[in-house]
């Protein structure tokens, strides 16, 4: 019998990591549905994206790993989900470790370890410390590097 597995979360920023998690989702079952948090969600959790809900679901479909991608929108929908979608595995980050136990009453619930040297925190702050003035400094130096590879071809 097919097995589906689901999972939550903003994919803010994507990168390696959230690859990482799905592929290692998918491993768990034959289907996997991906929950992403819309905006309105992210603002009540105290979140504010970078990247739009649009442009990071559609993200999240485009993975090859990612059978389903639906929105969040509030806490209460993790147990209407598997009810809902028939779920057999809800699996997500390890630093939500202990909050969705009480799933358990329905679902297999696992909790995944992160990859290390990668957050989309660490992202957002090292994001944040380019002011306009660095951005503007990056860019000239850039424009010298590359009037120096010209006149090196």
């Amino acid at each position: 019998m097919p097995k589906t597995v689901i999972t939550y979360g903003t994919f803010d920023l994507f990168h390696i990591g959230h690859l990482n998690i799905l592929k290692r989702l998918k491993e768990k079952g034959d289907r996997l549905i991906v929950a992403v948090s819309t905006d309105e969600f992210n603002a009540i959790k105290g979140k504010k994206p970078i990247v739009p809900f649009e442009q990071r679901i559609e993200i999240v479909r485009a993975i090859k790993y990612v059978d389903m991608a639906i929105p969040e929108e509030n806490w209460e929908q993790k147990r209407t989900d598997v009810d809902k979608y028939d779920v057999d595995v809800f699996g997500i980050g390890e630093d939500w470790k202990g909050k969705f136990d009480d799933l358990e009453d329905k679902v297999e619930v696992f909790y995944l370890p992160r990859t290390d040297g990668i957050s989309t925190t660490e992202l957002k702050r090292v994001l944040s410390n380019f002011d306009e003035q660095k951005v503007e400094a990056l860019k000239g130096t850039l424009d010298t590097l590359s009037q120096i590879v010209k006149e090196l071809s």
